[in-house]
């Protein structure tokens, strides 16, 4: 082979590595992996019920995503789950801020927001949200419904 050949496969090697690198970033960016390997820190919610939560989900802030949970887990002497939420350093919560598991509309997914306090001292890395609301469920709303309205048809 000549000389010429073996720099063209090394210019097309290095042009397919350089766009491999390029499309491995951009899915970091896209996934919050890159938040998760660098900066970043982790706060704890207990909720009663995460229906919709996994990890990956959104976590937001005024409708603006902010995070992402980064693990769900059953506390076996409480039976609550567990959220672990993964937020930006750039992100600073007061201590007395709330969780709330909210919907996208009747049929969108799921993500936890967070509602900022007014406390002067901040959230640390790793401490817990204590004022949560979990998961409303539709189907348990409509029946509750249900049931008070044939409740007041009875004479």
């Amino acid at each position: 082979m000549n000389s010429a050949a073996e720099r063209a496969e090394l210019w097309v090697g290095a042009a397919v590595l350089a766009v491999a690198a390029g499309f491995l970033a951009w899915s970091m960016a896209g996934s919050g992996l890159a938040s998760r390997l660098g900066g970043g820190y982790e706060l704890r919610a207990a909720f009663p019920n995460v229906d919709g939560i996994e990890p990956g989900t959104d976590v937001r802030v005024a409708g603006v995503k902010v995070g992402r949970v980064a693990a769900v887990d059953l506390n076996p002497q409480t039976y609550f789950a567990e959220a672990r939420l993964q937020i930006p350093d750039t992100i600073r919560l007061p201590s007395d801020s709330a969780a709330l598991i909210q919907s996208d509309g009747l049929l969108g997914g799921a993500y936890i927001e967070l509602q900022p306090g007014g406390a002067p001292d901040d959230l640390q890395p790793g401490d817990e949200i204590e004022d949560v609301q979990g998961a409303v469920s539709l189907i348990s709303l409509m029946m509750k419904f249900v049931d008070s309205q044939a409740s007041d048809d009875k004479p």
